[in-house]
């Protein structure tokens, strides 16, 4: 992959509804899309599964073209294919993908569990507030929220940190909350909502059981 072209997908997250709006189709648990550049002549096909990966093919000969790809090379020819290719990714990137806040391994590695388990990426509701949520397809009802927040909210502490809101049932909340770990729902309903710190401080198979439950939950009508 060139420099240029890992920099334009950089922190971002794949939005299902963008991809499908370009084109894309739905294919194994991702979204494949086969584009036409240099007016036909080439054909790009973009898989996007937990990152994108790319082909691009000689529409005369079927064979695969790949020359563009090397960072060295250079010519009218192989930089005007560069060229029109990049540009594809660029929209690509603008018009299928959301800028994450959400950088940090930890929660990219929830990111990518939720990606892997459910097909689903956050969805960014809100132009002015650090958030995105999931949601199931079925019943269109939230299994997740992150947010990024004051340390200040919860537990104390300077600078901000992300977080996660899951459902569970009270039971389980009233067992689990412990002003360090676990916090009562932050802007949600503290009854049947469960906020854990995305810092490591909560091992990552734990957080993901919570989101197996959460997703179960979410399913009720």
């Amino acid at each position: 992959m060139l420099h240029a072209e890992k920099e334009l997908f950089a922190g971002r997250v794949a939005s299902e509804t963008g991809l499908k709006n370009f084109g894309f189709l739905e294919r194994e648990g991702g979204f494949f899309g086969t584009f036409e550049i240099l007016g036909g002549d080439f054909l790009v096909e973009v898989e996007v599964k937990e990152g994108v990966f790319t082909r691009t093919i000689e529409r005369e000969t079927g064979e695969e073209y790949s020359l563009h790809l090397v960072e060295g090379a250079e010519g009218s020819f192989v930089s005007r294919v560069r060229e029109e290719y990049l540009a594809l990714l660029g929209r690509i990137s603008e018009e299928c993908f959301e800028g994450s806040m959400f950088r940090g391994s930890f929660v990219r590695a929830v990111i990518d569990y939720v990606a892997r388990a459910y097909g689903r990426s956050p969805e960014f509701l809100w132009d002015d507030l650090d958030a995105a949520v999931w949601r199931r397809e079925d019943t269109g009802k939230w299994f997740g929220a992150m947010m990024n927040i004051p340390r200040s909210k919860l537990g104390g502490g300077e600078g901000n940190f992300d977080v996660l809101d899951v459902h569970a049932s009270p039971e389980k909340i009233d067992a689990l909350v412990d002003g360090k770990n676990f916090f009562r729902g932050y802007h949600m309903n503290k009854k049947h909502w469960l906020t854990v710190p995305l810092d490591g401080r909560v091992e990552l198979a734990r957080v993901c059981a919570l989101l197996d439950e959460s997703y179960l939950l979410a399913k009720k009508k």
